[in-house]
Order: C-alpha cells, then structure tokens, then sequence
C-alpha cells in the first residue's frame, strides 16, 4: 500500500481538508504567526505586511494599507514571508509500541506530522524531514512541492522503531545543522531524562528557531490499566521488572502527570509549544484543539 494511503486514508484526508474549511484563518494565523508579524490584531488582510523601516526602499511603501492605518508598511518579499518547517520523528524501539490501539506511538507520530506537512505544503511552505534514535539519521531537504508529502510519507513507511534514543544529544545535533530561523516539530515520548533535553531546547530556542514537541504516549502509559502482578520490559533497554499493577497504579498516575507538568512548565519557561497527546485521541481533532488554543494565545 503506498504510503500516503496507509497513513492519510481517504476519509483522513478529508478530515485535514475539513480542517481547512472550518479553521482556514487558524492555519493561516498559526503559520503566518510564526513568521514574526509586528502587527498583531491586524486584520488578515495586512498579514503579507511589515513595517517600513530605515534603509527600505520608499518605492516599496503600500499606499493603500497607509491611507487605511496611517501608518507605513511595505510588503514582505517572499522570503520573509516563507518559514521553513522540519518534522523532527524519533526513531526509538519504545515509539513502536502500543497496548490496544490501532496505531502505534510512531504511527500516531506520522499522522499528525503528515498532517503538518500537508499544512504547510498548502500553504507553500517549504516542509523537511528529520529522524532520530541515538543521534540524527536521516534527513530530507524541505521543499514545498505537492510531492514532498508523499516523498516524507513513503520515507517514514520504510522505517521501523529500533533500539535506544538519545534525545538531548539529537536535539543538540540539529540545533547546529540549521543555518536559518526554522519551524521545528518535534514528535516523541520523551522516554529519557528531562535535564539534558531542556537545555537542547534552550539551545535550540536560543538561535531563535521556533519549537513544537509533541508529546506522544500511549493510552496505556496514561491510564495504566493492568492489574495483578505484571513483568514489565524496557523497550530500549531490555531490563524487566515485576510489579504489582493494581497497588502500584495511583503511584503512577501521579508520576506520570508529574512528568507531563515538569515538561509544560520547562516548555512554557522556554518558549516552546508543548503538546501533550496519547494515542486515544483522534489525531484531528487534537491537532485543530491545538492550532486553536494557539491562535487564541497570538
């Protein structure tokens, strides 16, 4: 099955085109969010603008946004208002698990990123791919061409979740392979210690890219519905442990909700975008909940 259909079904794909014709002010607005507008609470109208500044050509002042703002803008050349956009896919064992739902954590992860993709193809953004485990793997060029969607999806359908992940060393990694202000998403279940992660994305920030992380989990890592006494294993690590679920659940719960917060505070510090998400929920919906709850913050 060709990869665009494995993961963007037909019924999928209208679901992303729905999402189009009821938020297209969303999409535009996130997107054209990122593209450092000086103007917010302008209507969309002036959205292709900036403000005139010294050393613009004069010639290049738009009379008609004066004579309505009384105030001098020029229009953006294509390359301010572009924003490059790279899908950032960890590749490690425990992305491939899954409990009782249909997709595993790196399926869930590929839906929503090739509903990204196909986003910011619509909106001619050009769109890359980046995958990691123990350090960077691959990468695909960002390009805004109809095809990059199908090129990134069949890219993807050819990889399979292995071994363990270094998540801080690869955010590091790819903080020096960019040379412009980018959007970066990230996807992963964040399986590692959060220090060292929170500095890479300091650092990442810090060069003035800006960042989603998509907090990926399984409705099992959530909820944690076993009972009695169950052996556990490390995807990555391969180390068991038996423990016994029912007495140990509250425990876990309260620890994994402790992780999840740890994680939007540092982020909300940093300035990154976090996206908590667990593979009940239905990728589209959480993605229009968050490019809403987005364009509400702007």
């Amino acid at each position: 099955m060709p990869a665009v259909e494995r993961y963007l079904k037909p019924e999928v794909i209208n679901q992303i085109k729905r999402l189009d014709l009821r938020a297209q002010f969303v999409v535009k607005g996130f997107l054209q969010g990122l593209h450092a507008s000086p103007f917010h609470g302008f209507s969309v109208e002036f959205s292709e603008h900036r403000r005139y500044a010294s050393g613009d050509d004069p010639k290049d002042i738009d009379w008609l946004v004066f004579a309505k703002t009384d105030k001098y803008y020029v229009k953006k050349f294509e390359a301010e208002t572009n924003i490059t956009g790279y899908l950032v896919m960890d590749l490690s064992q425990s992305m491939g698990f899954t409990h009782r739902q249909e997709l595993t954590k790196f399926d869930y992860a590929i839906c929503l990123a090739a509903s990204l993709c196909y986003l910011m193809v619509y909106q001619q953004d050009p769109v890359g791919l980046i995958t990691f485990d123990k350090q960077v793997r691959d990468m695909l060029p960002p390009k805004s061409k109809r095809t990059q969607l199908g090129n990134i999806l069949a890219h993807l359908a050819n990889l399979k979740p292995a071994g363990e992940t270094d998540v801080a060393k690869s955010i590091t990694q790819i903080a020096a392979m960019f040379r412009h202000k980018s959007l970066v998403m990230i996807f992963s279940d964040l399986l590692a210690e959060p220090g060292p992660v929170f500095q890479a994305l300091r650092r990442l920030r810090h060069r003035g890219h800006d960042l989603i992380l998509f907090h990926i989990l399984d409705e099992a890592e959530v909820s944690f519905p076993y009972d009695g006494m169950i052996e556990f294993e490390d995807p990555e690590t391969a180390e068991k442990v038996v423990v016994d679920a029912t007495s140990y659940r509250a425990d876990y719960k309260t620890e994994i909700e402790a992780f999840r917060e740890l994680y939007r505070r540092e982020c909300f510090q940093t300035g990154v975008d976090y996206v908590p998400l667990d593979t009940s929920m239905q990728f589209d919906k959480a993605l229009l909940e968050y490019l809403l709850s987005r364009r509400a913050r702007g």
